[in-house]
């Protein structure tokens, strides 16, 4: 998932790197990308606990496996998300 507000710059520079690295996975179809926008969804922000945005949420099965708040480019994603990416 990941947790961004329309009105940042900086939400709109890390969707951009979220959409770098996807690509250049082969496995990035295996999963979905849900992009919550916080002022449309306050009640998912607040199940999920996202005080920051952006912010990147692993959810596997009903269970969050992994947060990371305000990435600072591809590899910070990359590495992020190395456990659930080929």
């Amino acid at each position: 998932m990941f947790f961004h507000s329309a009105q940042s710059g900086s939400c709109r520079r890390v969707e951009g790197f979220l959409a770098q690295v996807l690509q250049r996975r082969r496995n990035h179809g295996t999963f979905k990308l849900y992009r919550v926008d916080s002022q449309e969804r306050p009640d998912l922000v607040e199940r999920f606990g996202v005080d920051t945005m952006p912010t990147l949420v692993v959810v596997v099965g009903k269970s969050v496996r992994a947060k990371l708040s305000k990435p600072r480019g591809c590899r910070d994603i990359e590495s992020f998300l190395a456990p659930w990416l080929n």
